[in-house]
């Protein structure tokens, strides 16, 4: 069993999640502490910016250098933080990176495929002395994958004693989704935009950070007219293996008219369109599941988890039903990623990434 410290900054750029964990990449012998470390509201607002920026960026540009600078470092600091409470030293960090342009392969589209996660692994690796497993997506991407999600396989192993057919629903910036079958068969696939619209549009129209509690979606009302403009975005009905950017929805929630909302109205319509995007995903399951498990952010969001409840014909429940940490989970599966990149076990499938066969990756810098 290695001893990992996994570490997750998702699409909600709010901070990063640092999980301890203990795994040879397919058991899971042990979680231990898990900690989440706020950015700054100045990195998260630079990391914002780079969203927009990168598809212009070279390598060298200083803007992005300083960002991955500050970035590594409070990453850098919640190693410290978590390593400060076990008396064993860790064997190995899962670093993800920040995730800042996904343009994977589009079904029908002749377009330059690219994913860019930044963060310095090296540079981790010196500050802390402990090997960094890194750049987890590029091996799938380059063979015709999808890059994403990553996960599945962990979720996988978590559920292992769950009643299936199960669905295990992320909602982070973008929403991804994993069905696990009862012959452990594995469908996994973004469903479409989770926190990250939503909360643009708090920053942008109420001056918060993200709609705390539901409030501003709780106070208002979907608009009809907004919301079927947005159905008919061709994603929705796009077969399986797929995934998103997070900006990739900005154009069409333009187009749809949702700058003349209220603020909470349009909150209430981002979240509303949040549900129906995972009841269209649905309906590419092989078959129903007897439950929806809820992690990241979203599962906090009452709106959200209310809207769900709406448009699915299963229980919604929050992870921690299933004795899950759902604010460490990601940060956790990256510690176990780390696992079977060390090992050389496999990370993604044909059936999470549309991968053309099971798939290693990943690549380690020693500290």
């Amino acid at each position: 069993m290695l001893r990992t410290i996994g570490l997750m900054s998702g699409t909600s750029l709010d901070g990063v999640d640092a999980a301890w964990v203990e795994t040879d990449g397919e058991r899971i012998a042990r979680l231990g502490p898990a900690l989440t470390l706020p950015y700054a509201p100045d990195l998260r607002a630079d990391l914002r910016r780079l969203l927009d920026l990168a598809p212009g960026l070279g390598p060298d540009d200083p803007f992005l250098a300083d960002c991955v600078r500050r970035l590594t470092d409070r990453h850098a600091e919640a190693v410290a933080q978590l390593r400060a409470g076990e008396a064993a030293a860790p064997d190995l960090i899962g670093f993800h990176g920040q995730t800042i342009l996904h343009q994977p392969r589009r079904p029908g589209v002749n377009a330059p495929w690219r994913t860019w996660q930044v963060g310095d692994a090296a540079g981790l690796a010196r500050a802390t002395g402990v090997a960094v497993a890194y750049d987890f997506r590029s091996d799938d991407v380059a063979a015709g994958g999808q890059g994403a999600p990553l996960v599945p396989v962990v979720h996988a192993a978590m559920a292992a004693a769950l009643p299936k057919p199960l669905a295990v629903l992320n909602l982070g910036g973008v929403g991804n989704v994993t069905w696990i079958g009862a012959d452990g068969a594995l469908l996994a696939f973004d469903t479409g935009p989770a926190n990250g619209p939503l909360d643009d549009w708090a920053r942008r129209r109420a001056g918060r950070d993200y709609d705390a509690e539901g409030m501003l979606a709780l106070a208002g009302t979907a608009d009809a007219s907004v919301l079927g403009r947005l159905l008919a975005h061709p994603y929705l009905e796009q077969a399986p293996p797929k995934s998103l950017d997070r900006l990739d929805f900005d154009r069409a929630l333009q187009e749809a008219g949702l700058e003349r909302l209220s603020p909470t109205d349009g909150a209430a319509t981002l979240v509303a369109f949040t549900a129906v995007c995972v009841a269209a995903a649905a309906r590419h399951f092989p078959a129903p599941p007897l439950q929806w498990l809820v992690g990241g952010g979203g599962r906090r969001n009452p709106a959200m988890m209310r809207a769900l409840a709406d448009v699915l014909e299963q229980p919604v429940r929050p992870v921690e039903i299933a004795g899950w940490q759902g604010d460490a989970l990601e940060a956790q599966a990256f510690g176990v990623l780390a696992a079977r990149v060390a090992n050389g076990l496999p990370l993604t499938f044909p059936g999470t990434t549309g991968a053309p066969r099971p798939l290693t990756g990943g690549r380690i810098v020693r500290g």
